[in-house]
């Protein structure tokens, strides 16, 4: 796996980093990893409700979760469970339950997030010469994403699927899937775009960097929009220990992922921290220590050349 930078135009001096040099990956993206879940879930006879918003989340006074409130089609319905794993934002947990006291409810209102916007393109080619010896189909760039640093543009960074799957691009030698990552607020002109204006706004800063030139063909376009997708460390995150502590009281609560534990993780991170939750469930281990220490040392897991 690699990532490259895209300069500031403004800048001399091109930088690249280099990742972590490869990992397994789904051959048909992770979508196909939590299909597998699901199904192995459905086979040992679990239940998944889908469709269905936790509205409520109802705590006993024995320090234990005793159920939650979905809304569904249907109506409201409670659920009740001995344990609870909760990867909802941390701010919509605490909002959800009841008699927390107010300190504990202005943390959790006050930790910030970025909203997440992606376009995904399906061209025939991109106007980027592979200078590298790695070999592609059709000289393509052997990156799996692209750092945007030019400010004249809002697009953030550029994902190339053909380099993460070529199997995930029904004709890898003809076509080229990118998504463009736009970093925003819900609510913000860039989230309120309509659909065709979101999507010609990016084929256009994709041709004022050069990556598409005038003459490329746009085979198709696509669109999502992404709630609370980057927690962020600023305003009362400097208070979430605070918080965290008031959570872990509760002895059947776990919270696990990257929105679960507003920490920045990688996915493979976030789904450890579930690892983690699983193993203290199943051995009775109390602390929770363990699970909210997943990927908490200072080191980052990156070198530049």
């Amino acid at each position: 796996m690699f990532a490259k930078v895209l300069p500031n135009r403004n800048k001399k001096k091109d930088c690249e980093t280099s990742l972590i040099p490869e990992f397994i990956y789904p051959k048909y993206g992770p979508g196909e990893l939590w299909e597998q879940v699901a199904k192995d879930i459905l086979e040992s006879g679990g239940i998944i409700r889908k469709g269905a918003k936790v509205t409520e989340v109802h705590k006993d006074n024995s320090n234990k979760i005793d159920y939650v409130s979905i809304a569904t089609e249907d109506g409201t319905e409670k659920v009740c469970g001995d344990i609870f794993l909760s990867s909802m934002p941390l701010k919509d947990l605490v909002a959800g339950m009841n008699d927390v006291p107010k300190d504990m409810l202005d943390i959790a209102e006050g930790l910030p997030y970025r909203d997440f916007v992606t376009v995904g393109l399906l061209v025939d080619k991109l106007n980027l010469v592979n200078t590298t010896k790695i070999k592609t189909f059709n000289g393509l760039v052997p990156d799996c994403w692209i750092y945007v640093q030019d400010t004249g543009v809002k697009l953030g960074r550029i994902q190339i699927f053909n380099n993460w799957s070529p199997y995930m691009v029904n004709d890898p030698e003809k076509e080229v899937w990118i998504g463009l990552e736009y970093f925003c607020n819900e609510g913000d002109y860039f989230w309120n775009m309509s659909d065709e204006e979101c999507k010609k706004q990016a084929i256009q800063e994709l041709k004022k960097m050069g990556v598409l030139s005038e003459k490329s063909i746009i085979k198709d376009a696509h669109r999502e929009k992404v709630k609370k997708a980057y927690p962020a460390y600023f305003d009362t995150y400097e208070q979430i220990d605070k918080l965290i502590s008031y959570l872990n009281q509760f002895d059947n609560l776990y919270c696990i992922g990257r929105n679960g534990q507003h920490r920045y993780n990688n996915m493979d991170h976030s789904m450890v921290t579930s690892f983690e939750a699983v193993h203290n469930i199943v051995n009775g281990i109390q602390s929770k220590d363990n699970i909210w220490n997943v990927n908490t040392e200072k080191e980052y897991h990156e070198s530049a050349k």
